[in-house]
């Protein structure tokens, strides 16, 4: 289990307050997925990924992304129970998606740099330091049913 400070729930629950899911999730995936190549080989039905500006353009990239950020706000709201909270999601991406685990990762750091850009001068060390603590945990959760 995890153990959050007073600090950390407030940064992150504040974070999630501000941050426009719509806007915030299609940015972090499409960055993920033109910085990342390899990863865009989960999302063969999404049509075309060929250049950045089909990829930041694609509706399904965006629909994708604004499905990621509802899922890492329900994490917010699970924040004692992560691992828990993501079970099945652990298990849909290992057995059903076959997801490279790596690829989590990935989209953690891309979601961070997105934030820390919308955010600006408040996305101080110590409020990237718990951002990037919760993405860790989001992440290890996600990765738990891998083998």
């Amino acid at each position: 289990m995890v153990e959050w400070t007073d600090f950390e729930r407030a940064t992150i629950q504040d974070i999630f307050s501000r941050i426009d899911k719509d806007v915030v999730g299609p940015a972090a995936l499409s960055r993920c997925l033109i910085v990342y190549p390899w990863t865009q080989r989960y999302f063969g039905s999404f049509g075309n990924l060929y250049n950045a500006a089909a990829i930041t353009s694609n509706p399904k990239v965006a629909a994708h992304g604004k499905v990621v950020l509802s899922g890492l706000e329900l994490a917010v709201k699970n924040m004692d129970d992560i691992k828990q909270t993501y079970a099945d999601l652990s298990v849909l991406h290992s057995e059903k998606l076959h997801v490279d685990p790596d690829n989590f990762k990935l989209l953690a750091d891309c979601l961070t740099i997105v934030v820390a850009a919308q955010m600006g001068p408040g996305f101080t060390c110590d409020v990237q330091a718990a951002f990037q603590k919760f993405l860790a945990v989001v992440v290890s959760s996600l990765r738990r049913q891998y083998h």
